[in-house]
């Protein structure tokens, strides 16, 4: 059984912080489980632009108000406390946060810890050229 205290976690090298984000790991590839999970802050006022190529990705809204756009086809969807959304094709997105918004995160494959947005959006995967 794994147990972690995000208060505690926080204190910790699972604690990374991006321009516009922050994010702690809570579950690493090292874990085993098969997929990482994170909590993850974005702040009021980003603009961030990801492109999961190597990661499924799905999230869902805690806290606090913004939105998502798919950089394919210009829609864009509220983000509100309740909403999930499932970046299954690997979509190119644009998210956008009004207020602070608080984020539960799990990534397919995992993450292995320290991992930050390349140029293009993405993460690299282990071993793979940052």
């Amino acid at each position: 059984m794994i147990v972690r205290d995000l208060a505690e976690a926080r204190k910790t090298r699972r604690l990374v912080e991006a321009e516009g984000w922050n994010s702690v790991r809570l579950l690493l590839k090292s874990d085993g489980m098969g997929y990482s999970f994170h909590i993850t802050t974005i702040h009021p006022g980003a603009e961030l632009h990801f492109e999961y190529k190597n990661h499924l990705e799905c999230v869902y809204c805690i806290e606090g108000n913004g939105s998502i756009e798919d950089s394919t086809t210009g829609e864009v969807h509220p983000i509100r406390p309740g909403v999930m959304y499932a970046l299954d094709r690997h979509d190119a997105h644009v998210l956008r946060a009004e207020t602070s918004m608080t984020m539960a995160c799990v990534f397919n494959p995992p993450v292995t810890g320290r991992e930050v947005h390349r140029p293009d959006g993405s993460y690299a995967l282990e071993g793979e050229a940052v």
